[in-house]
């Protein structure tokens, strides 16, 4: 390995060690800046400080020239942040750095020790794709990378003074990059995740950023199982219907909340596009747990039991806590449920409760 390759990888360890070590506040604030193209993601992380010598600027001897005392600072004070005047000084921002979305995902899977997820049916077979990582010094013939050594080898003539327009440019074995690869085993299965959300006037912003931060989590890990991920999104108060991602997470209406409407839906797409035998299919609800009669839950309860559980690896549910609503729901589903290993059921106290509710979720391996 390269020495720049070497530096690249203790960089990436140090990173992963930040992230990993301020993963709970990440997750409880929700500071994910945005996906960066397909499989990558940028976030913030605390400022890493390089070492280096400061040299003392009023000329009155060298360091260790003189009297002084241990814990004597050495050279001018520095202010403190927030004191002194305005002036053209760059301030402290935090780092973003890109990260692959499979890395956050094991980052996530090592903290909080979840399982690998054990896709069913007989069609999950595991293949062994490459998947290309960077590039490097040296390789084989068969991965050589020619646009980036023929950029080598011109700045290499421009550099010497030996480049004339026109001319053939003929790479030297320095100028030479390779593709670099590593093998990833990953599950040739399908699967999907069906997001349900009770969109009532009781499930308020604060509610919704909590779906939004898990959902986002629960994508990550699940979508790092499965070579492929389709997701759909359903609301419902007292009727249910499919919308897209941005529109399940802004909707806010009024009215009463039935339950079943949504479960009806999501039995009705499992029916139409995802076979039990080809699908590994996720059901995740979210609600306050306030369903509009008993005779609902009750129904609830039927749909549950009969459909969503038999056809899904896991059936989730997640009862966000939130002042206008009862919470009685997830009561009913303790009462039938609670050992059943197919189901996972989670209570939200509020953000600080997110990366509990995630291991709820994930901690199964279904």
């Amino acid at each position: 390995m390269s020495k720049i390759a070497q530096d690249h990888t203790r960089f990436k360890k140090i990173i992963k060690g930040k992230i990993r070590k301020n993963l709970r506040q990440y997750i409880k604030k929700g500071e994910m800046i945005g996906r960066v193209g397909k499989n990558k993601i940028s976030i913030p992380v605390p400022n890493i400080q390089i070492p280096r010598f400061r040299f003392d600027d009023q000329q009155k001897g060298g360091i260790g020239q003189g009297d002084g005392d241990i814990g004597d600072q050495v050279g001018p004070g520095q202010k403190k942040p927030g004191q002194g005047e305005a002036g053209q000084g760059e301030g402290d921002h935090a780092l973003e750095i890109e990260i692959d979305l499979d890395e956050l995902a094991d980052i996530l899977g090592e903290e909080l020790e979840l399982p690998n997820i054990v896709p069913k049916g007989d069609k999950n077979i595991e293949v062994v794709r490459r998947r290309y990582t960077g590039i490097r010094q040296e390789g084989p013939d068969g991965l050589k990378h020619f646009k980036r050594t023929y950029k080598e080898a011109l700045k290499r003539e421009i550099a010497s003074g030996t480049y004339v327009p026109g001319d053939n440019i003929v790479p030297t074995h320095r100028d030479k990059r390779y593709k670099h690869f590593k093998s990833v085993e990953q599950p040739q299965a399908k699967a999907v995740i069906i997001y349900m959300m009770d969109v009532s006037g009781s499930m308020g912003e604060e509610q919704k950023e909590i779906v939004r931060t898990e959902s986002f989590w629960i994508d990550t890990w699940i979508g790092k199982q499965y070579q492929g991920l389709e997701r759909r999104f359903i609301i419902h108060d007292s009727v249910a219907k499919e919308v897209n991602r941005d529109t399940f997470f802004t909707t806010r209406e009024s009215g009463g909340t039935i339950i079943s409407s949504a479960y009806k839906l999501c039995r009705e797409m499992m029916e139409k596009d995802y076979p039990t035998s080809d699908w590994n299919v996720y059901p995740f609800h979210f609600s306050d747990g306030d369903n509009w009669s008993s005779e609902d839950n009750e129904q609830c309860i039927d749909l549950v039991k009969n459909f969503l559980i038999p056809w899904s690896n896991q059936f989730s549910y997640g009862q966000v806590e939130s002042q206008y609503g009862s919470g009685q729901f997830i009561n009913e589903l303790k009462k039938h449920f609670d050992d059943d290993p197919k189901v996972a059921l989670s209570e939200i106290g509020g953000k600080e409760e997110i990366m509990n509710s995630i291991k709820d979720f994930l901690g199964k391996g279904h």
